[in-house]
């Protein structure tokens, strides 16, 4: 959807959320060598209850901060913080030179910022906040409020707008700034699910115009972002940039590995990362269940429906990133009709579809799957969850890939099923970013141990519905019995307790072929020709 404005001097409005500093810190690597054993020990001690009181948020009502491994000459480590006001980013820092620890350290620089959303391709939320949906007034809220998410990498740089002799950004009429940064968020979309962007505004605050801050747990894609986006017309003629910092996260508790030259995050450690809110939860480094981390709203910078949805519904001036909140992401994408794709296992997909053709149930086609889900389970009520949800939803209803996005109950214990279907598989990444962030999320479909299948999805008989949960409770037993079998649950639709689907785990592949060959599964199968409205359809999660 095109956007048009008639007034070239017209100015995109903005808003304006937490205020953010990047904190880099050189380490006096003489000073610290010859100071004696009992002061260094001091130093680590001082500078850990820091970093651990920052990290929980302990100075503050809201925000969130992270401490991360600088590589290079520049600087040796980056304390970043965010923070409802700039008198709490400035405590914050003064409380640090207070250690003891920053008597060995020198600040070689920093950068100051304000999170910003602004109208270029959302001009009608800016005229009427109130009548937006809500998903998208969760969405700009997240924007405004940000966390830092559980990756292990942070890249940062400081950017402007060019306003030279032949190329002046702000001489440029409005619309046509509007298309470019529409354009440029299209090619963000590939990275959903990756890379997970803040960008903040630091006109009038630092020498740059924003400072762009991306998070991923490949450091190869933040590099692949950045390379990718220089050939779009925004940033090829009108993006002038700073120095690039690259560093690694690490647990305050390691500071005095990473001074002793040692690997971090240590195996060792199990340290809790603070949410935006001070809320303890797994840190990034391998027990986090979120994979994307919190961070405040989605941190897509493009919608989930494509390009047809009409570019980015998020996109700020300097939006050289639409990043994929989640994130890990949550982007595990499977064909909602189809077993997966994946070159290493289409044999043996090959043969699972062929097993469950002889009962009838569709399972897919090799190859050009008909749509895309993905599923994240949680274990917040299911109040709290289906609110969420159809804050997000009625987002992604706005798009025409969308086919359906519902909350699943499990029947048997206190677990959630999300689980969003899309027309196409970059749509279905995008929507998993923003699913992602929904509370208490414990795992992904298909990043399990073993082998997991989101099962069979059914839509039942009403009048069948009860003696279908009874059955379903034979077959759990002895699915109980079988070797390989990790755990089964039967999820209902909040909306529609006769749409339900069966998530199984198991040890291997093998192990579920083993209950495919099944007469009890072959058994099952026909009794439910008469109970079933619709034929039963399979999805995989290798």
């Amino acid at each position: 959807m095109a956007i048009e404005y008639t007034d070239m001097s017209e100015v995109p409005p903005t808003d304006e959320g937490w205020f953010v500093l990047h904190d880099f810190r050189t380490v006096d690597w003489d000073a610290w060598r010859e100071a004696p054993t009992h002061r260094r020990e001091a130093a680590v001690g001082d500078g850990v209850e820091y970093l651990r009181k920052h990290e929980s948020i302990a100075d503050a009502e809201e925000g969130s901060s992270a401490v991360f491994s600088v590589l290079g000459h520049k600087a040796d480590i980056l304390i970043t913080h965010f923070r409802p006001t700039l008198d709490a980013l400035s405590r914050a820092e003064r409380q640090f030179e207070q250690t003891t620890f920053a008597g060995f350290t020198t600040q070689p620089t920093s950068y100051v910022s304000v999170a910003e959303i602004s109208g270029y391709t959302t001009p009608g939320y800016f005229e009427n906040p109130d009548a937006a949906d809500e998903g998208l007034r969760q969405y700009m809220q997240g924007k405004l409020t940000p966390e830092i998410p559980n990756k292990d990498y942070a890249g940062f740089y400081p950017m402007s707008k060019r306003r030279g002799e032949t190329y002046n950004w702000y001489d440029l009429p409005i619309d046509e700034r509007a298309e470019m940064m529409e354009a440029h968020a299209e090619t963000g979309k590939e990275y959903a699910g990756k890379i997970k962007q803040v960008i903040a505004s630091s006109v009038g605050f630092d020498d740059y115009e924003w400072g762009v801050t991306l998070f991923a747990d490949d450091p190869t894609d933040i590099k692949d972002i950045v390379y990718e986006m220089r050939f779009d017309e925004v940033s090829a003629k009108y993006g002038e940039f700073g120095t690039f910092y690259i560093g690694q996260r690490f647990p305050p508790a390691d500071l005095g590995a990473l001074l002793e030259g040692k690997a971090i995050p240590t195996v060792e450690q199990d340290v809790d990362a603070p949410t935006a809110h001070g809320e303890a939860h797994g840190h990034a480094h391998g027990d986090s269940p979120h994979g994307s981390g919190g961070g405040g709203g989605s941190s897509h910078g493009q919608s989930p429906g494509g390009a047809s949805a009409g570019g980015s519904a998020h996109g700020t001036e300097d939006a050289d990133h639409s990043d994929s909140r989640s994130t890990t992401s949550a982007d595990t994408t499977q064909s909602d009709t189809s077993t997966n794709t994946n070159t290493n296992t289409n044999t043996q997909d090959s043969e699972i579809r062929e097993q469950l053709a002889e009962y009838d149930i569709y399972a897919g086609q090799p190859h050009g799957e008909d749509v895309y889900a993905t599923v994240l389970y949680s274990e917040a009520t299911t109040d709290e969850l289906f609110s969420e949800v159809e804050g997000l939803r009625g987002n992604f209803d706005h798009y025409g890939t969308h086919v359906k996005t519902a909350v699943y109950e499990a029947r048997n214990r206190h677990r959630n099923a999300v689980v969003s279907i899309w027309e196409t598989q970059s749509a279905a990444e995008t929507a998993a970013g923003f699913i992602s962030e929904l509370p208490d999320v414990v795992s992904r479909a298909g990043e399990e141990s073993g082998f997991g299948t989101m099962g069979m999805f059914y839509t039942v008989k009403s009048e069948y519905r009860g003696e279908f949960n009874d059955t379903f409770d034979t077959v759990g037993g002895i699915l109980t019995e079988m070797d390989g079998h990790q755990q089964t649950d039967l999820m209902i639709n909040l909306e529609d307790e006769n749409d339900m689907f069966i998530s199984s785990q198991w040890d291997a592949r093998e192990d579920a072929m083993s209950f495919f060959r099944s007469d009890e599964f072959s058994e099952t199968v026909e009794w439910g020709r008469d109970v079933l409205s619709e034929r039963p359809r399979h999805v995989f999660l290798a």
